[in-house]
């Protein structure tokens, strides 16, 4: 009697230790984010993590019956703090290239990738080839498939890089800049729907050199983490099937950002 006794408190006590770790990673999915990529991550008046990724991931979660939760990183240590552990994923519209590949996994696309420059209305630049950049004053994020396309292309041009996005933009619209290089989606959101971005238009042809674009826009994580990576793929052909996706994209965009059309 008093083993069965002890045998049904030990079961109650068991039942009531909190989850191991390797079980809370099986609810939980830490996503970090950069939160100063308008329109895709970035700070609401409040304080809150909103955007394009931000819903993507909440959707994905949702799919995979987990509990997200989101860590705003610096882009320049976005990668390193993945790899040291921070959160599980990445999904901060980064372009997924070979180089990146050397460091982290991918999933599959969600986004298509092109760069494009910007430029001040009035400008009279109508050849972005490095020649004809020569001794300009070009801007981009560091740490960017942008920044890499620009110091290795336009080595006779000044090519400043900045932190964010946000503040190479501002340079822009201060005059500090000819032009910028940026990522597509966000220059056309920022020229057409923000009060800065009408000073500026795009520019010259897509720039979609596999190199810096490489195959499109995806998900990070690390490389041992095969079974998330599996796990977020199906619940983003999910979400593109049963039109969440769309209603998302809607939500920002005029185009689909999937295909660029």
């Amino acid at each position: 009697m008093k083993k069965t006794a002890c045998s049904l408190a030990l079961s109650v006590l068991l039942a009531s230790v909190p989850l191991t770790q390797a079980q809370a990673k099986e609810t939980t999915l830490r996503i970090g984010t950069e939160g100063a990529y308008p329109p895709f991550n970035y700070y609401t008046a409040d304080g809150q993590l909103a955007g394009f990724d931000i819903d993507i991931g909440n959707a994905l979660c949702e799919k995979m019956n987990a509990k997200c939760t989101f860590v705003a990183q610096d882009w320049e240590g976005i990668i390193p703090a993945l790899l040291a552990g921070k959160y599980d994923t990445v999904i901060a519209s980064m372009f997924i290239t070979e180089k990146r590949k050397q460091r982290v996994d991918f999933t599959d696309p969600y986004q298509k990738s092109a760069m494009t420059f910007v430029v001040p209305k009035d400008s009279d630049i109508n050849d972005f080839s490095p020649q004809a950049l020569a001794g300009k004053t070009i801007g981009a994020q560091g740490s960017s498939t942008q920044g890499d396309y620009l110091t290795a292309l336009y080595p006779d041009s000044d090519v400043r890089l900045y932190p964010t996005q946000d503040a190479v933009n501002l340079d822009l619209v201060s005059g500090r800049l000819d032009a910028q290089v940026g990522d597509i989606v966000p220059m056309m959101s920022w020229v057409k729907d923000t009060q800065d971005g009408q000073c500026c238009k795009l520019a010259g042809n897509l720039i979609t050199d596999p190199t810096y674009v490489g195959e499109g826009v995806g998900i990070a994580l690390r490389q041992e983490d095969d079974a998330l990576r599996h796990k977020l793929n199906k619940a983003l052909a999910d979400i593109v099937a049963d039109g969440t996706y769309q209603a998302i994209n809607d939500k920002y965009f005029s185009v689909n950002i999937l295909t660029l059309e």
